[in-house]
């Protein structure tokens, strides 16, 4: 079993404010899963019952619509965790979360994070400040849904995807999406979506290989994103 107190994986999220002892104890209960591309970490209405550290891998998170949409919400990489607000509000997730590409992660029980929260107020100061981005990030998209075009999430999407994601040895953002994952992540019919990335290419904004997207203009994406 991987120690946590090595794990460099910690220094991207709150558990870097954990001391030595505390990443031991967590390291002697934690389990550790590869999760399959396509297979789900938790549905939507489970009790997570603790959180999820990424050591690799990519997920999607996101909520049905009443018309039975998937809403992409956000997603997920290596160093991120996920299931705190659950966590805290002691409350079912009101989200599900499934592997984009094959996942290691590291499932750490609520009894432990908790017991961490009351005793080491600067763990506890930095889990409320991821916290307080991710109600952020939720505020902007809500912002977005309401008032940009499909054409302004579109690029919008694509930015957040070059400033989230490194390239690939191709030089693509290194995340692999179907369509039916974009349409999902701003809000459309797929074939919507198929359409705006044709255009998008066909004006050299972008390029796409297969599932790859390059991203050539950001000038003109940032443009378009704020409907100039």
């Amino acid at each position: 079993m991987s120690k946590c107190e090595q794990c460099i994986i910690r220094q991207f999220n709150s558990l870097k404010s954990l001391t030595k002892n505390e990443l031991i104890r967590i390291a002697s209960c934690k389990t550790s899963k590869v999760i399959k591309k396509g297979s789900l970490l938790f549905e939507e209405g489970e009790h997570i019952n603790g959180v999820f550290c990424i050591k690799s891998g990519i997920s999607k998170v996101s909520k049905m619509s009443d018309n039975g949409r998937d809403q992409i919400v956000n997603i997920v990489q290596k160093g991120d965790l996920l299931g705190e607000r659950s966590l805290i509000t002691d409350e079912a997730s009101n989200l599900k979360a499934i592997a984009i590409n094959d996942m290691e992660v590291c499932f750490i029980p609520k009894e432990e994070i908790l017991n961490n929260l009351e005793t080491n107020p600067k763990f506890t100061m930095d889990v409320l400040k991821n916290m307080a981005s991710s109600l952020k990030l939720a505020d902007n998209f809500i912002v977005d849904m309401a008032q940009k075009t499909v054409k302004q999430r579109l690029a919008t999407t694509l930015l957040n995807l070059e400033k989230k994601f490194e390239k690939n040895k191709n030089g693509a953002l290194d995340i692999l999406l179907s369509r039916e994952d974009i349409a999902n992540i701003i809000g459309t019919a797929t074939e919507s979506a198929i359409r705006l990335l044709s255009e998008f290419k066909k004006k050299k904004l972008i390029d796409l290989k297969g599932k790859e997207v390059f991203i050539l203009n950001i000038s003109e994406l940032e443009k378009i994103s704020k409907g100039l």
